[in-house]
């Protein structure tokens, strides 16, 4: 339902689970946070090593672009220095301009270098920022695609949304502004602290003097604000699921008046986001003005004193020149770098969360040699087959069975019974935990992702039609399919009438999931769907319940035809999609309590006879 949201990690991000804390005592649980936080550390410096390995030498010229733009900015002040030293004297000794002229000229060249190495930075930043991010988006599009059916189960699509939007964005603020803000920031603190040294020793130990305590403030503000972004990734991805799943489910959402409830949740997830950035902003409030104060205060101390060295004609005027102006860029990058830890904190906590999915490991897995199916005829074996979704809680027990390949099954039974679990283990969304599945004599687990997805093919109740075209989606199974293949599956099916009847025909948007088809016509565009792509076997899971009563014969008169020479397992609950089944399997608790053709089992007068005579009273 969307008016609930689940706060607490998922098992696909492969975060600390309170579970693993049983039987540890509390002075032990402190030992395991830290435990934890240095592997999560560690997991996403190795994806963002993987990431940046390919550009490491465009990274390295990049550094050296950022090193002479910095040794062109650093030299200003310098410059400075001599043309007030050395080039205003000989004017007032009315020698001439030519040494301050020199000066102002190679400042104008260091200002003209300084603009072009960060012209060639930012092009350079940024075409590596966009493949590292293109690289990244490709690998965790690709990896959510591959996992398995039970993680996408448990995965809410507000945190799938989430990791490819605002985790996404995270990465691209670090990559854009946070790696120039660092290094210039450290080039300029290193390089500035060495030069007031160089220019006078005891003005630069009085400068360097406030250090210690910027280093304090710095670690207090680092430890705080990594927290406190985590925090913030942590709650803006619950606004983005609670919004994603408010507005997805927004037909149930109005239909049983949850409006009031749905607003609620929201104001309150919002306001918890709220309060994670206000948090960070208080931690920036504090040392920003902070290093801000440290700074204008060392900038008084060193003027103070650098003129009381000038009255004793120990400095120059253009050495205290020089040391207001390297003062003023030294503690402007401690800001950066406060900006840098938001950055960076806000990235670190996306690169776990992206770094989490990516080592999910599909549960129903590739196999390591495939062996080759290349003509399936759609036999189909369950070999003492057991499997529950809870470990404990069998829903097949044990199930045998062989179904030959050519034979229309219907599946029949209770909800629960398991038939709809029958079918998702013969589709291979979930693999058994005892026993096996096998397609003509080969286990499913050999078969590799491309083969059994070509010889087994599922339509449910439900069926997705994605935006685009009806010829689009009829050809989701085959690309490559002419428009007179896709019209016949149509024909085959019954389908081609009301395409035809439609605006633009086969050409026709669908719209969002294929909301301008009505329920019945989106089902027979599953159908040809899945006839088109014509696979040995056929998994209809209640695949007539949205049909109407001409449709559903309509499409029974098809099935006949198409599923003539091909294995069908058909779940259903209304019986008339049984007549045109050669056999039928009553499940009760996971078993197999009845097996055998239509006709014969109602004169057995047991379960599957109930059950057609209940149906049969249902209709008069």
């Amino acid at each position: 339902m969307t008016a609930q949201v689940d706060t607490t990690p998922q098992d696909g991000e492969k975060e600390p689970e309170p579970q693993s804390w049983r039987g540890v005592s509390a002075e032990n649980q402190d030992d395991l946070t830290e435990q934890t936080s240095l592997l999560l550390r560690e997991r996403s410096r190795k994806l963002l090593g993987d990431l940046i390995r390919p550009h490491k030498k465009a990274i390295a010229l990049l550094i050296a672009v950022v090193v002479m733009e910095n040794a062109a900015r650093l030299a200003i002040p310098y410059l400075i220095k001599v043309g007030i030293d050395r080039g205003i004297p000989p004017i007032a000794a009315g020698e001439g301009i030519r040494v301050l002229l020199t000066v102002v000229g190679v400042v104008l060249f260091a200002t003209i270098a300084q603009a072009i190495t960060r012209q060639i930075f930012l092009q350079m930043s940024g075409r590596i920022g966009q493949d590292i991010l293109l690289e990244l988006r490709r690998r965790v599009f690709n990896h959510f695609q591959k996992l398995s059916l039970s993680f996408h189960e448990k995965y809410t699509s507000g945190r799938v949304i989430s990791r490819l939007t605002s985790d996404i964005d995270a990465i691209y603020e670090l990559l854009q502004s946070g790696f120039d803000g660092l290094v210039s920031a450290v080039l300029t603190l290193v390089g500035t602290a060495v030069l007031l040294l160089v220019l006078d020793v005891h003005l630069g130990v009085v400068a360097l003097l406030p250090l210690p305590i910027l280093w304090l403030l710095t670690r207090w503000f680092r430890r705080q604000s990594n927290v406190a972004y985590r925090r913030t990734r942590e709650t803006v991805a619950l606004v983005i699921i609670h919004f994603v799943e408010s507005m997805g489910g927004m037909r149930a959402v109005q239909a049983f008046r949850r409006e009031p409830r749905n607003q609620e949740i929201f104001e309150h997830v919002n306001a918890d986001y709220r309060e994670a950035n206000m948090w960070s902003m208080r931690l920036v409030a504090l040392f920003m003005p902070g290093i801000k104060a440290i700074g204008n205060v060392t900038i008084a101390i060193v003027l103070l004193y650098g003129g009381y060295l000038i009255f004793q004609d120990a400095v120059t005027v253009g050495v205290l020149a020089a040391f207001l102006l390297y003062l003023r860029q030294f503690y402007e990058p401690m800001q950066e770098i406060s900006q840098f830890y938001n950055t960076f904190q806000s990235a670190s906590a996306a690169l776990e969360k992206l770094s989490g999915v990516l080592e999910e490991e599909p549960v129903v897995a590739e196999p390591k040699e495939p062996v080759a199916l290349a003509h399936p005829r759609g036999k189909v074996h369950f070999d003492g087959v057991e499997f529950g979704y809870v470990e404990g809680r069998p829903i097949l027990p044990h199930l045998d069975l062989k179904v030959p390949a050519g034979q229309t099954v219907a599946l029949v039974g209770a909800t629960g019974a398991g038939k709809t679990t029958l079918a998702k283990l013969l589709s291979r969304f979930y693999d058994p935990s005892s026993g096996a599945v096998t397609l003509d004599g080969v286990s499913l687990r050999d078969l590799d992702e491309l083969t059994l997805r070509k010889a087994v093919v599922m339509v449910t109740q439900e069926n997705f039609l994605f935006t685009g075209t009806v010829a689009e989606n009829i050809r989701f199974g085959r690309p490559d399919a002419s428009m007179g293949e896709v019209i016949s599956a149509a024909r085959a099916i019954g389908a081609h009438e009301f395409i035809s009847a439609l605006p633009d025909g086969y050409e026709t948007q669908v719209g969002k999931r294929g909301g301008r088809l009505s329920a019945g016509q989106r089902q027979l565009v599953a159908f040809a769907r899945a006839f088109l792509a014509d696979p040995a076997v056929l998994i209809l899971d209640e695949a007539t319940s949205s049909l109407d009563v001409p449709s559903e014969r309509l499409v029974q008169r098809a099935l006949r035809t198409i599923l003539a020479d091909r294995t069908a397992l058909i779940i259903a609950h209304r019986l008339s999609t049984v007549e045109i089944a050669d056999r039928v399997l009553v499940m009760q608790d996971g078993r197999i309590i009845e097996d055998g053709p239509p006709d014969e089992l109602i004169g057995q007068h047991g379960r599957f006879a109930d059950l057609h005579q209940a149906w049969l009273d249902s209709l008069s």
